[in-house]
């Protein structure tokens, strides 16, 4: 399995010929979302959710699906009759070949000022384990996490609650996203913090792929 970084948040994972992408959003590349066969969508912010990239893919492949929460589903299922999917947490399901289970329900907390919405994680079956795609949420799933893709950068977070995310999900390898508000500057910041550099993940690997940049997995 190839998986390969996207702008922001968004990931894509294509295995056997099929494409999984996850949040492609509006700081993520205008086609991020094209070939895609199904696509996961983890809460409604504009940078995980863009509907204009979703429809584009949706159109062009006549077949793929999206699975989303309620709050994104009431948006674009509409336009797509039978193929947008509802889930939440605890839910499980297979797309485009790839076994995928729910976890979390909530968004983080931005401020107490500002009202909580819904926001979903996606755990990925891999070859090599699993890979965890968090949206915007500190969520601990409930197995063993291989690969995580890491919220590095948001108005919600700050590092010490990045490093211990880290260390409690306690995977091999930690893959950075959410990172397009970075400049160079704050990308090698929290490149030493996270690395050799700084108080230690645990046993995690941390690393960075840049947008286009792909490792596999298995």
């Amino acid at each position: 399995m190839e998986l390969i970084k996207k702008g922001h948040a968004c990931v894509r994972m294509e295995k056997d010929g099929r494409t999984l992408v996850i949040d492609p959003g509006g700081f993520s590349e205008p086609d991020a979302a094209l070939g895609a066969d199904v696509l996961l969508v983890t809460h409604e912010h504009a940078d995980h959710f863009d509907e204009g990239r979703l429809r584009a893919a949706m159109e062009a492949n006549p077949a793929a699906e999206i699975h989303t929460l309620r709050s994104v589903a009431e948006q674009i299922a509409p336009a797509f009759p039978g193929r947008v999917h509802t889930v939440g947490h605890g839910d499980s399901f297979t797309a485009a070949g790839f076994e995928v289970q729910v976890h979390g329900e909530l968004h983080a907390v931005i401020h107490p000022d500002i009202p909580r919405i819904t926001n979903v994680g996606y755990l990925v079956e891999a070859p090599t384990g699993t890979v965890f795609h968090p949206g915007d949420a500190l969520t601990v799933p409930e197995r063993p996490v291989e690969t995580l893709l890491l919220p590095l950068h948001a108005p919600w977070n700050k590092f010490a609650e990045v490093l211990d995310y880290v260390r409690e999900v306690a995977p091999t390898t930690a893959y950075d996203i959410h990172d397009g508000l970075l400049n160079g500057n704050g990308l090698a910041a929290y490149g030493r913090m996270l690395g050799s550099g700084g108080p230690g993940t645990g046993r995690a690997e941390h690393s960075r792929l840049e947008p286009g940049q792909s490792v596999g997995l298995g």
